[in-house]
């Protein structure tokens, strides 16, 4: 049976070594990184069935990492932070995160969480039908190709900008999910926020006008006022 494989990434070295011996006792291989970067490089190199992480650290945090890590891997993840209301844990799954536990905590309730989501995770495995294609996204009669970089609406194809694609890919990959305007401009600006709001809803309004039949009344791209935007059929 293969070992599962678990990585860790979080700045505080202390616990990181404390979940380390946790982990080892429970026979699972655990990888290490201190920062969102790092994580990533790790995820290229190494096969990883979970994510336990941090949201604050510095170089990439964990709201960054856990937004690219959902473009192309679906594994679970569960978030730690010192932020702990419920407005945070409702961010932290809204994007994309399966699991979300407040700090301090204690290591053998991180050991179960971890258990009970490598449970689902290898069961949905099992299940999941093979996908068509994996570099097509579809949703009803949206259709994305981010090999060829195309996009069509019910066999129509539609020109959109690289910034415009950059947007509705992201927004495919979180499908259902709840962005908000900030969350979209850091991850794909890759630079501080301050006024880019309008800089996404300006790119809303232009993919919309391209993909539905209606922009005012859109099919595709819902708004959900005061969190964000989301790819889901209207409620």
């Amino acid at each position: 049976m293969k070992q599962d494989t678990i990585l860790l990434v979080d700045d505080e070295k202390e616990i990181v070594e404390l979940l380390e011996i946790y982990f080892n006792n429970e026979g699972y291989r655990l990888l290490k990184a201190y920062n969102g970067l790092e994580a990533l490089e790790c995820l290229e190199q190494e096969d990883v069935d979970l994510i336990i992480l941090d949201v604050m650290m510095p170089r990439m945090d964990g709201i960054a990492a856990c937004l690219k890590i959902r473009e192309d891997r679906n594994m679970p993840i569960i978030m730690l932070s010192a932020k702990n209301t419920d407005m945070d844990k409702i961010t932290g799954l809204s994007l994309g995160a399966d699991d979300y536990v407040g700090k301090p905590f204690n290591p053998l309730e991180i050991v179960a969480r971890a258990k009970s989501q490598l449970r689902r995770y290898h069961k949905w495995n099992r299940d999941l039908p093979a996908r068509k294609s994996d570099h097509e996204l579809q949703f009803e009669d949206l259709l994305i190709d981010t090999a060829k970089h195309e996009v069509s609406v019910d066999g129509r194809k539609v020109k959109l900008t690289p910034r415009e694609f950059a947007i509705l890919e992201l927004l495919a990959r979180h499908q259902g999910q709840v962005l908000s305007m900030e969350q979209i401009y850091r991850s794909l600006w890759n630079e501080p926020f301050l006024d880019g709001g309008n800089t996404v809803m300006v790119h809303i309004r232009n993919i919309r006008e391209k993909i539905e039949l209606d922009p005012k009344r859109p099919r595709y791209i819902q708004t959900v006022w005061g969190v964000g935007y989301k790819l889901d059929g209207p409620s």
